[in-house]
């Protein structure tokens, strides 16, 4: 079954200025750009026979990247957007757990709180990317560029089925993030790495 790379996006306008974001689309900040072009950097080392990208402008540009040089075009879908977080989106952490306190020991994403994205909808999504990803060759090796919610809502889902939402999600995805992940013929995958920032780490001692 084909090869994954995961990769968030590079840091955005509203992640500079610590908004919350969810399907509201914001540019990449001049630190983003940067790390968008370190990872793509970084990703030169890897045959890559197919690009996806959320087509919310801070993954899609970051994709624009990872293109660059090759002879392949970004396709964007909206199966790899953010989790909708409807009343949630643009303010900052602190004035949402102001008004909704109750969020103080919940991940935002898959939150329960009306007006955002459904555990439905957002296991929906992962089955249909799953199926996207799945139908290309054994052998072929892609880059899906995302979300932080969202992937790591992905890895759990992978991990456990449409029974995602009843475990524990530790993942976290720094911006660039890397995850190699192997999908399987069961519908399970195989983690080979998850949130790797070697490539900012190494950009960051250059500077």
């Amino acid at each position: 079954m084909p090869t994954i790379y995961l990769i968030r996006h590079g840091q955005s306008e509203a992640n500079a200025g610590g908004i919350i974001q969810g399907q509201s689309d914001y540019p990449l900040s001049s630190l983003g750009k940067k790390e968008g072009k370190a990872a793509a950097a970084w990703m030169k080392q890897v045959h890559i026979d197919a690009i996806y990208a959320s087509d919310l402008q801070r993954a899609s540009r970051t994709a624009d990247y990872l293109a660059e040089s090759r002879d392949v075009r970004v396709a964007t879908t909206p199966l790899l957007r953010e989790a909708a977080l409807g009343p949630l989106e643009g303010r900052t952490k602190h004035e949402i757990l102001a008004a909704y306190p109750e969020l103080k020991e919940k991940r935002l994403a898959a939150s329960g709180i009306a007006g955002t994205e459904s555990f439905e909808s957002l296991t929906e999504r992962c089955r249909k990317l799953v199926q996207l990803l799945s139908s290309h060759q054994e052998s072929a090796v892609l880059a899906a560029v995302s979300h932080g919610g969202f992937i790591s809502i992905l890895l759990t889902y992978l991990s456990a089925g449409d029974s995602w939402t009843h475990v524990h999600n530790p993942y976290v995805i720094a911006n660039t993030g890397i995850t190699k992940i192997e999908l399987r013929n069961n519908g399970a995958a195989y983690f080979h790495f998850v949130n790797s920032t070697v490539h900012t780490e190494a950009d960051m001692k250059r500077s």
